[in-house]
């Protein structure tokens, strides 16, 4: 009986923790830098991450299931950096490719750091190219110039970042995330972003390796995994 109390109460505590950052990702406050609700939910993304793989919340990962060729390539789709200039991922031949959607005022917002410390790790091997969007929740309100300066400042991002975009399944979606979520297109997969800091890994010939839901870390056992898969 007293087992039984002590695990109900240790749930209510994460119910609460829970509560507290939803509430946090959904009241939106905007401000330059970091503002008193990003350093709170800076602060609560040990605790979310920690969470959501306890009630396998935001772990989804999709794996191809053999090395799967595009139909057509990723490499020929232009996209402007957040500076302004138009590229494509042609340039990142050979390396394997990372490209994540992401947001200033999210409980995943933290993943930043990860990010940027993978990018540290690998630089010689991957590039970790960001999205940023306001696709879930409105948690990505500033300016271009804004997150640049959010991401710099607060993250030490070095990776490079794209225009803000839309990257969910619509009119407008980014046609970079339109070939990650089109089987037809991209070979296999049909997973479009389930929320901020949902992340793809291309191998070094653009084939499309996995999907991975904003829970999983990259750094973690199952990401690293496959970034680790051996060159085709």
């Amino acid at each position: 009986m007293k087992y039984m109390k002590v695990k109900y109460v240790k749930i209510g505590l994460i119910l609460v923790l829970v509560a507290v950052v939803a509430y946090a990702c959904t009241t939106a406050k905007s401000q330059k830098n970091m503002s008193t609700r990003q350093n709170m939910l800076k602060s609560f993304y040990p605790v979310l991450t920690s969470v959501t793989r306890f009630f396998g919340i935001n772990n989804k990962v999709a794996l191809a299931k053999s090395a799967t060729s595009p139909v057509t390539s990723i490499y020929s789709i232009p996209f402007e950096l957040i500076t302004g200039e138009t590229t494509d991922l042609s340039s990142y031949k050979g390396k394997k490719i990372v490209i994540v959607n992401t947001a200033s005022d999210c409980g995943y917002t933290g993943q930043y750091e990860e990010l940027q410390k993978l990018y540290e790790q690998k630089k010689n091997e991957i590039v970790i190219v960001g999205f940023p969007a306001n696709d879930f929740k409105q948690q990505e309100k500033g300016s271009n110039e804004e997150i640049a300066s959010f991401c710099k400042k607060n993250y030490g991002v070095e990776f490079p970042l794209a225009m803000k975009t839309t990257v969910v399944k619509s009119p407008d979606q980014h046609a970079i995330f339109k070939w990650l979520s089109d089987a037809k297109q991209n070979g296999w997969n049909e997973h479009a972003p389930s929320w901020n800091f949902s992340k793809y890994v291309l191998d070094e010939e653009g084939k499309l390796l996995g999907y991975f839901d904003p829970g999983v870390s990259p750094l973690g056992k199952d990401f690293m995994q496959v970034l680790n898969t051996p060159k085709p």
